[in-house]
């Protein structure tokens, strides 16, 4: 009997399963899927003249459990895709409720087990959009490299060099399951609008 409830149960979860990850349309006009830690979106609408990154690409995002006082991820690790040229981007965001991001010291990416990769605010990495706090990793190279790991790793351990805060440095997992699903969802919905 036992044996019969626990195959009843894991068929039950089998059948739910593939449809939680199902794509579904949103309120805000985007297409938006889960993929176990990460949320991917892709707006409705392209506007290839937009002023945000938003307005032409789709993304999916992974952030910390620590929370701001906005009720959002303190730290957050988002793949930008252009819906216009395919690109894709690697950003990291701060959003921080107490303290600044300390530019002078390099921003740290550990995926486990391996040489820590180290990118300078100057030399590696950049803001855009008018956004001061999100910081884009400017080396296609070296964004593709480190695009090929995150789709390898089950985590990275992001650390954030502190000014003002409690701590010299904050260390922050991320998980990097969902990625390459992310990824997929991504390059389905690209072309996916109701206006261009």
């Amino acid at each position: 009997m036992l044996a019969k409830t626990m195959l009843v149960g894991l068929l039950a979860l089998a059948a739910v399963a593939p449809a939680a990850a199902a794509p579904f349309h949103h309120p805000y006009g985007q297409w938006r899927e889960y993929n176990r830690d990460w949320l991917a979106a892709c707006p409705d609408a392209i506007k290839e003249d937009g002023l945000s990154y938003e307005d032409y690409s789709c993304f999916a995002s992974t952030g910390s459990q620590e929370l701001n006082g906005a009720n959002l991820p303190a730290y957050s690790l988002t793949l930008i895709r252009n819906r216009l040229t395919g690109d894709i981007d690697i950003a990291v965001t701060v959003a921080l409720e107490k303290g600044e991001t300390d530019t002078s010291r390099p921003l740290v990416l550990t995926f486990g087990g391996e040489v820590p990769e180290k990118l300078d605010f100057i030399a590696d990495l950049e803001t855009r959009h008018n956004v001061s706090n999100q910081y884009f990793v400017k080396d296609t190279a070296r964004r593709d490299a480190l695009l090929e790991r995150m789709k390898q790793r089950n985590a990275v351990v992001l650390s954030v060099p502190l000014t003002g805060g409690d701590v010299a440095i904050k260390d922050t997992r991320l998980s990097l399951r969902g990625v390459e699903a992310s990824l997929d969802f991504m390059t389905s919905y690209a072309r996916k609008v109701t206006q261009y």
